[in-house]
């Protein structure tokens, strides 16, 4: 199981779009996953659809046990290979800013649980992405501890850079006192207008801050996403030529998470094919 934590200390930037895309292109292989939607503002959940769950996320940080943890997570509405661990409003009284190391780690108790919650001839969950608020409280530190890798969102403009950049420093700092085997996969630049010079002298100085992190893909501003939100559906199962576009740089943006993520742990979990298999359409 690769754990991925998706943020931003910037709002707006799509954290919850990237989260939702990988998901996608993650259903589209094969590939069991669970979405734990950390944001207050709960769109994941609410993207994803599940039935109504006796528990959601919030329970879970209070109480990390088996029982409350499955009471969280329901099936999603695109398929079976997607879950949800439901978030919920209450999480923003959860959110303070300085919590002691035994909050911090409760999410990841409760992740570890995961694997008891297999019925038999059950598939275990392959991703689990964690969609964090744009800000550095509980919420996102506990995704931080609980992770093994951590993937920063931005948008090409001044401000959402120098939110990606506290959010790499709080990926550091979490790595040097909490985790020592958190990972930075990379830095994701999200709608991106190709012929806007504001965009393109962003990314040039995205990558004098963060050099290779800087993933090699972007992913294009198109209607066809919150389309696809709107209607609670996968991006590629959304049939316009904008919603393809974005789905192949998903499938490639996925690859890429999905190797560099083993490449930081010593047990790899043996993906398919990645860049060739990504670009299939």
């Amino acid at each position: 199981m690769q754990t991925v934590a998706v943020l931003s200390l910037k709002g707006g930037v799509g954290k919850t779009t990237v989260v939702l895309g990988l998901a996608s292109a993650a259903l589209r292989r094969g590939a069991r996953t669970l979405v734990v939607d950390l944001d207050p503002q709960c769109n994941a959940t609410q993207t994803l659809d599940p039935d109504e769950t006796e528990a959601t996320l919030a329970d879970v940080l209070e109480n990390p046990t088996a029982s409350v943890l499955k009471a969280a997570i329901a099936p999603s509405s695109w398929d079976g290979e997607v879950d949800v661990m439901v978030g919920s409003e209450e999480l923003e009284t959860l959110n303070e800013p300085d919590p002691g190391a035994r909050r911090l780690e409760k999410l990841g108790r409760a992740l570890a649980e995961l694997r008891h919650l297999l019925a038999d001839g059950e598939l275990p969950y392959q991703l689990v992405l964690m969609d964090c608020p744009p800000s550095l409280g509980r919420l996102t530190r506990s995704a931080l501890v609980a992770a093994q890798g951590a993937l920063l969102v931005t948008e090409p403009t001044m401000y959402a850079v120098a939110g990606a950049q506290r959010a790499f420093e709080a990926v550091e700092n979490t790595r040097d006192e909490h985790n020592a085997n958190l990972v930075a996969l990379g830095v994701v630049v999200n709608k991106v207008r190709t012929h806007s010079y504001e965009h393109q002298f962003r990314i040039q100085e995205l990558r004098e801050s963060f050099g290779r992190l800087v993933m090699p893909v972007a992913l294009p501003d198109r209607l066809a996403v919150q389309q696809a939100q709107g209607a609670c559906m996968p991006i590629h199962q959304w049939q316009t030529p904008g919603a393809r576009e974005v789905s192949l740089a998903f499938n490639l943006l996925l690859a890429r998470v999905l190797r560099t993520g083993s490449r930081g742990r010593h047990n790899a979990v043996t993906w398919p094919t990645a860049e060739a298999e990504a670009a299939q359409e």
